[in-house]
């Protein structure tokens, strides 16, 4: 064998042990000096305080630093008083989003079940004027209190679209099999995804009817966005994609995943999953629309109830990218979704939380966080593979795998980058919708430092619009 042949071998080899000694996925406490009492949420307010924001489902927001060493741990709103978590495990204080425009007018939704009737009540409150970390408690704005005959499938999600409207999710009043076929008629509020305008009013409501909504012009509720949901029990938006993927929680056999679209309805109580649970008054099949994943909660497996989570666009583990971050309640089995061009082309298990899995949510810098049932509020650890400069103002160095770098300048900004080990390197450029625009590089590379330019110019040679542009670059060892 000659020196070069050698060399490779070498390098090859360190590339494989680098590669296979990467940390592996595990949870570790986010804040080690802080425990909550039943923590359904978290998420944060998009002000730049970097601040997060944890729900206690009996009925307390707490506010703190995103600082994993602080103790200083704050009550930001408390409504024991207005709602009945104590009474049943499903209810209580289980959503809550911050108006885009927060930082300026301190308006923030709360979605809780409400003492006495166990109504399902949708409200708005405001920021103290003297203290950002206190909410004012006697400024609540009622949107809706939505009966709800039993104590179970709340749903509860509350977010902000990228349209700038507030979705939420709401389940199909409870008990088991849908007795009232709710979730099937489009008169009910309950059993569907619903979409308002915050900053408008309308027939008499606190609320706004974005004139998308499938019923805005009649025919059914008017908040309508999706319906034939069972319980919605965690949805998020990617912002890359803008696809809205939502956990629906099944009846007895099948776990499911959606992505929601305007309109569609997704088939509960006519199909579980992609089968057929009670058919009696449905329509034909293609009325309706299915999951991009379902997996099995039947005995003997232990799974039981979906959890959904949240496309990972964070830095502690850049292999993620991309990916959709789900759970199950029971099993605590946490797994990874890819799914692009209309198809699921990964998922696998991750890791196995020690605790029941809530629900995820996200910080300011995107990082996932996983609430469970033991009062911990858990996050990744932190990959070896991180270690680039990821400072927006700054040209990213040196390599790492899988990872997305967002473009600050024009697009003839020059990117550097070092490559550690011989490597098939391949670095593209993505508009912010994940379509890939152009690839720069893909080839293998020698150890060194590499500088590249692009031109803002497309596969075909075309200008490409202005706008925000990202690069991604990963490695592979099979470049032989």
């Amino acid at each position: 064998m000659n020196k070069t042949k050698i060399l490779l071998t070498i390098l090859f080899s360190l590339f494989l042990i680098r590669y296979s000694n990467s940390q592996p996925f595990q949870l570790v406490n986010a804040f080690s000096n802080v425990t909550f009492s039943n923590p359904v949420f978290v998420t944060h307010a998009n002000d730049a305080t970097n601040r997060v924001f944890v729900i206690e489902r009996l009925g307390k927001i707490k506010v703190m630093p995103n600082d994993s060493n602080t103790t200083n741990v704050k009550v930001f709103l408390d409504v024991t008083n207005l709602n009945n978590g104590s009474t049943y495990q499903e209810r209580g204080l289980l959503g809550l989003a911050f108006h885009p425009n927060y930082a300026s007018n301190g308006y923030f939704y709360i979605y809780y079940t409400r003492t006495g009737d166990g109504a399902n009540v949708l409200s708005r409150f405001s920021r103290s004027i003297n203290d950002p970390d206190k909410a004012d408690s006697l400024s609540e704005q009622v949107l809706w209190a939505v009966a709800d005959p039993y104590s179970n499938h709340n749903g509860g999600i509350l977010f902000f679209g990228l349209d700038g409207f507030l979705y939420c999710g709401m389940g199909d009043g409870g008990s088991g099999g849908d007795p009232g076929n709710r979730a099937q008629n489009t008169n009910e509020m309950l059993g569907k995804v619903h979409r308002v305008d915050v900053n408008t009013t309308s027939g008499g409501n606190n609320y706004g009817i974005p004139p998308t909504n499938p019923f805005a012009g009649g025919g059914g509720r008017p908040e309508i966005f999706t319906y034939g949901m069972r319980n919605p029990w965690r949805m998020s938006q990617d912002a890359a994609t803008g696809l809205i993927y939502c956990g629906d929680v099944g009846q007895e056999s099948w776990e499911e995943i959606n992505i929601l679209e305007v309109g569609k309805n997704y088939g509960w109580r006519c199909y579980e999953g992609v089968h057929t649970y009670n058919t009696s008054g449905c329509g034909v099949i293609t009325n309706y629309t299915f999951p991009i994943k379902e997996y099995s909660s039947s005995s003997p497996n232990s799974e039981c109830s979906i959890t959904g989570g949240y496309v990972y666009r964070g830095l502690r583990r850049p292999e993620l990218t991309g990916r959709y971050i789900y759970g199950d309640y029971c099993s605590r089995k946490i797994w990874k979704l890819k799914y692009e061009g209309g198809i699921v082309t990964e998922d696998e298990l991750l890791v196995t939380a020690t605790s029941s899995i809530y629900s995820f949510g996200s910080d300011q810098q995107n990082e996932l966080y996983v609430c469970c049932a033991n009062g911990i509020v858990y996050r990744f650890n932190k990959s070896d593979l991180v270690g680039v400069n990821n400072n927006l103002n700054i040209v990213p160095e040196n390599f790492s795998l899988d990872q997305n770098y967002p473009n600050p300048f024009n697009p003839s900004t020059s990117i550097k980058y070092s490559v550690p080990e011989l490597s098939k390197v391949k670095l593209s450029v993505f508009d912010i919708s994940g379509k890939e625009v152009n690839t720069l590089v893909n080839t293998n590379q020698l150890p060194g430092e590499y500088n590249i330019r692009w031109n803002g110019k497309d596969a075909f040679g075309n200008s490409v619009p202005s706008g925000a542009y990202f690069y991604n670059l990963t490695a592979r060892e099979n470049f032989f």
